[in-house]
């Protein structure tokens, strides 16, 4: 561009050359505007008048300059300028006007009409607005020259996010903005910035014909099926999809509008967020003294999180590993009071299996709702070492809700799985038995008796972002360069986010009535293979395969690790029924007998306290009827 090579040494100035550029620049402005004043009113360029009123020429530049230094229009930084600088512009040439005026009347020097005064003080803004603007323009276009081809983007959302993106990619000259794309009608055929905007529809055209880089989500809201249509319409054009922070993050001051990230796989799987009911969501908890046992892995540390947003009167955190239980007390004292978080939480270093603490913990707290998230989840390790896994999931469940029956806690809710249906490992069979030992106490009260405690069950699948979820282990193998090591490429699953599990759950619990399975619809199910495809893609890489030889990540299936399953369910037999809730189901299932039970659960815990696996395993199967027992490694 010829005008920015014969400007290239102004622009590369320091500072103080820049200022001074400036104040010679409005030392020429200030007497064209006097000039222009008097040419448009009078019609005439050199009238009589203006000969007699040239005092005005150098009297303005003698005044003005140093009102504009000493007002601080010198300081600010001319890339950056913007629309507020105009203001500042206009309350300078009103003062410097003003001035002139004063002076010609106390000198009793020849003025011109009345009508020209109002005319300099549009044109002395105008022309230094003006000036400003054209430079700041010069200054983005050089830096984007000096930093090289600027990265062709369109930016999805035309509201205040996507101006303030804009506004802000503008004045970092990487990004050179093709057009803007909004789903509301009446912003169609308009311009932002003189940026066109268009409908959505036209998105994958102008991808294809412009060449874009970058799709630049700036909707915060933007709810996963969108986000999800949206990356599913450009995988065809290896184009990469970045979004801006989400509103809370943005409002908080944790980040910038600008702070583009990557598309996490999170925010496209699962459905659409449903807001919780108010009548289930706060009055289990508001006022109330709660204990979540597991309080630090996955959804007991969720839990916690929306627990104490409800605003219990105390909430225990009892949890067997130091590291995990500190993290969530710090995490939540950083959100009370100081002195309201000495007062509210209590963590507990300690275990379910222990039942001394748990007695002496229930009657000095007076707990009126335990929520049960203790448990051994990670199928190969359980598999591994089933005593281990048997004493954790189900006797520590044993204790805990034997202890909260004899303390009369009001509510006892069980954190189940979908592995607890039909199982192929010792853990599912674990959670099954512990749902039966949970099933005979709410079953063993005479009928029509009013129960001491509520016992319910919350059965659902797996949740994204877990300890124990694919995905983090996905994302680690991805970064380190491949392969992902995936067990078979059938197996299919269903996910849920931590915190709209732990949400349904706390709801759950409301609608109990005593001794109900509760059943979270956990969506459509996602087959892992496309899982792992999909990760890859949004890490902006591509997949090796067959087809693609060059590629840079590839997938090995490894075979079904010992104990898993294709597919999940939810039910053994049976339908759910639906609740006040759309998403929680109702369900009853077949319980074992309560004498045979406590024989069995007897036996078993005398078993593992001998360390005899084989034989606690042979009790689990006579609890377990449906679990088919593996061979001991």
């Amino acid at each position: 561009m010829p005008l920015l090579r014969a400007l290239a040494p102004l622009l590369q100035l320091r500072p103080l050359g820049r200022r001074l550029v400036l104040v010679a620049l409005d030392g020429l402005l200030i007497p064209l505007a006097i000039w222009l004043s008097f040419a448009l009113r009078l019609a005439n360029a050199f009238s009589p008048m203006l000969v007699e009123s040239s005092w005005l020429l150098p009297a303005g530049v003698l005044i003005g300059l140093p009102l504009y230094a000493l007002s601080g229009q010198y300081r600010s930084l001319t890339r950056y300028v913007g629309a507020r600088a105009i203001y500042g512009f206009a309350v300078r040439n009103g003062a410097l006007v003003g001035l002139l005026l004063l002076l010609g009347l106390g000198l009793r020097l020849p003025l011109p009409p009345r009508s020209s005064w109002i005319l300099l003080w549009m044109l002395l803004t105008g022309l230094t607005g003006l000036a400003r603007f054209a430079l700041r323009d010069l200054l983005l276009s050089f830096g984007a020259r000096r930093s090289g081809d600027p990265l062709r983007v369109v930016i999805y959302g035309a509201g205040a996010a996507g101006a303030q993106l804009a506004a802000s990619l503008r004045l970092s000259s990487t990004h050179s903005i093709e057009a803007f794309l909004d789903d509301a009608p009446f912003r169609w055929r308009r311009t932002l910035y003189g940026i066109p905007i268009r409908p959505p529809a036209l998105l994958t055209d102008l991808v294809a014909g412009k060449g874009v880089d970058q799709v630049l989500l700036a909707i915060p809201s933007l709810s996963r099926s969108q986000r999800r249509r949206i990356v599913e319409s450009l995988r065809p054009y290896g184009v990469s999809v970045l979004q801006v922070p989400s509103v809370e993050e943005i409002s908080s001051g944790r980040t910038r509008i600008d702070a583009l990230r990557p598309i996490a796989i999170e925010e496209l799987l699962g459905r659409d967020a449903v807001p919780p009911d108010p009548s289930l969501l706060g009055p289990g908890i508001r006022g109330r003294c709660i204990l979540v046992t597991g309080a630090g892995g996955s959804i007991g540390s969720e839990l916690c999180r929306q627990i104490v947003r409800l605003e219990p009167s105390r909430l225990l955190l009892l949890e067997r590993n130091e590291p995990a239980l500190y993290a969530i007390d710090q995490e939540l004292r950083r959100l009370l009071p100081p002195s309201q978080a000495a007062q509210v939480l209590r963590p507990v270093l300690g275990s379910v299996t222990d039942a001394a603490l748990l007695q002496a913990l229930l009657s000095e707290e007076g707990v009126q709702a335990i929520f049960h998230a203790a448990a051994y989840k990670h199928v190969p390790l359980v598999e591994a070492n089933p005593l281990q896994g048997l004493h954790n999931n189900l006797i520590g469940t044993r204790r805990t809700a034997l202890a909260a029956l004899e303390a009369g806690v009001e509510d006892f809710v069980l954190i189940s799985t979908d592995k607890a249906v039909r199982p192929t490992n010792v853990m599912g069979a674990s959670k099954r038995a512990a749902e039966l030992v949970v099933q005979s106490l709410a079953e063993s009260l005479p009928e029509g008796a009013t129960p001491r405690t509520r016992f319910t069950m919350v059965r659902f699948g797996n949740v994204l972002g877990s300890s124990g979820s694919v995905v983090p282990l996905f994302r680690q193998q991805i970064a380190a360069g491949g392969p992902i090591t995936l067990t078979d490429p059938a197996v299919i699953r269903y996910f849920m986010t931590i915190p709209e599990a732990a949400q349904l759950v706390l709801q759950a619990a409301r609608l109990s009535r005593g001794g109900e399975l509760f059943l979270l619809d956990m969506g459509e199910p996602v087959r892992i293979l496309d899982l792992a495809r999909q990760m890859v893609e949004l890490s902006g890489l591509r997949l090796r395969d067959a087809g693609n030889p060059g590629g840079d990540i590839a997938i090995v299936c490894t075979g079904l690790r010992p104990g898993e399953k294709l597919y999940e369910e939810l039910l053994i037999d049976g339908h759910g029924e639906p609740t006040a809730h759309p998403l929680i189901y109702r369900a009853r299932e077949p319980s074992l007998e309560a004498g045979r039970l406590q024989a069995l659960l007897t036996d078993l815990e005398a078993c593992i306290a001998r360390h005899d696996a084989d034989q606690a395993l042979s009790l689990l199967q006579q609890l377990v009827p449906e679990w088919q027992r593996q061979p001991l490694p």
